[in-house]
């Protein structure tokens, strides 16, 4: 096979895993080449055991269908930064047994990369900040593969369910959306018994298995997925919960997206946060950037004085204050 055949075929490649479906006259244009050419290189493809899919007729076109085994994929630089650093990132995942199999593909991808490549993916990864909860838990692959099925093809999900005291309960749910919230996987779902939006922590629930039937999809949770966390689920599915007076107004506080902010008056609000670590929020509650006093729990208020102990000597120069 020529230099030239070959370029082409990885050229067809490339395209075919870049959307779901080109006609031949796409390819041929996109390609500089005759149809027959698309055609024999189509065929090419087929012979080195790339699943390539057709449909007849004047407008048919082609496709990279499944096969029996994973083919090479072609990334263009942007795409194998942004791999590089997905990988980097689901090293340290709450996912069980995925952090192992990240590191293997990110040696395999790291290997290959030009080094100018590299040295984006590495400053990428420097730069990136991530909250981390010592306390996290970690989840089964599988239950998220489920879950996401279930989300995707719309059809209920049964699960048993264990509650923060401890006690089991049964939930067929219409499963809308999986959640990474701080160290934690949460399933937003329809309650079928409840009749009302719900958030579920993925660690603590066990599929029940077929799912189905399928429903008619809902509209957005308070409106965004985004917006029922932030003003539902941070005030009702951590402990322990906290109550915070802060010395501004509630709209300034409610900009932050953290709790349920009530008004007490024009300068001040009362701030009612759940947290699975106190120690996180004693340091999220300074990047307010104003005056505020812990009401409960009493655990929360040792950590904000244990940060200001240190802030406090972080501030002084030979002792002196």
């Amino acid at each position: 096979m020529s230099e030239k055949t070959s370029t082409r075929l990885l050229q067809l490649l490339s395209l075919l895993q870049s959307r779901p479906e080109w006609t031949g006259a796409e390819l041929s244009e996109r390609m500089a080449v005759t149809p027959r050419t698309v055609r024999r290189d189509v065929e090419r493809l087929r012979g080195l055991g790339y699943p390539v899919e057709s449909t007849p007729g004047v407008s048919g076109g082609y496709r990279l269908g499944p096969g029996g085994r994973m083919p090479p994929l072609l990334l263009d630089e942007e795409e194998a930064v942004a791999v590089a650093v997905s990988l980097r990132t689901a090293t340290r995942t709450s996912v069980t047994g995925i952090g192992e199999t990240a590191m293997r593909a990110l040696a395999k991808l790291d290997q290959v990369l030009p080094s100018h490549l590299r040295r984006r993916s590495e400053a990428m990864r420097a730069t990136k900040v991530m909250v981390d909860d010592p306390d996290q838990a970690t989840v089964d692959q599988e239950t998220l593969a489920i879950i996401a099925a279930a989300c995707r093809s719309v059809e209920r999900l049964r699960f048993d369910y264990v509650r923060h005291d401890g006690s089991g309960t049964r939930r067929v749910t219409e499963p809308h959306h999986l959640v990474s919230w701080w160290g934690h996987w949460y399933l937003v779902a329809w309650d079928v018994d409840r009749d009302d939006w719900r958030s579920f922590r993925v660690d603590r629930l066990t599929p029940l298995p077929p799912t189905g039937p399928r429903f008619t999809p809902r509209g957005e949770p308070d409106g965004d997925v985004a917006a029922y966390m932030y003003h539902r689920f941070g005030a009702r599915e951590w402990e322990p919960q906290c109550r915070v007076l802060v010395h501004a107004p509630a709209e300034r506080v409610a900009e932050h997206g953290m709790g349920v902010v009530e008004p007490v008056d024009d300068e001040s609000c009362l701030l009612r946060v759940g947290a699975s670590s106190p120690r996180l929020l004693a340091a999220w509650l300074g990047a307010l950037d104003t005056d505020f006093e812990v009401l409960e729990p009493e655990q929360l208020r040792d950590h904000v004085a244990t940060l200001a102990r240190r802030y406090r000597r972080a501030a002084t120069r030979d002792g002196t204050p």
